[in-house]
């Protein structure tokens, strides 16, 4: 089965509003591995690995986020990161 890997950064207002744990439980509802942590900029810095479409679909989800955030963009790349066994809340940076 391919793998595909993103890693993303949301920018608007994504901090404050649930964003982490919603974030979490999308990606393991969509059976994807990575991580999501805010960063000390405001914004919210995700990795999801996993199979091409649920992470394209994580992707269209991220653009609304959880009902009290405002995504105004996100910008996508490939990543070389392995993601780790599960997706992990972590820190901020």
């Amino acid at each position: 089965m391919p793998v595909t890997r993103k890693h993303l950064t949301i920018h608007g207002r994504v901090q404050g509003v649930f964003y982490r744990a919603w974030s979490r439980d999308e990606a393991t509802g969509l059976g994807l591995k990575g991580w999501v942590r805010n960063r000390r900029d405001g914004t919210v810095e995700m990795l999801i690995q996993g199979d091409p479409q649920a992470v394209d679909q994580m992707i269209r989800l991220c653009r609304s986020g959880p009902a009290s955030a405002r995504v105004d963009r996100i910008d996508v790349a490939e990543s070389a990161e392995e993601a780790p066994g599960g997706f992990e809340t972590r820190p901020t940076v």
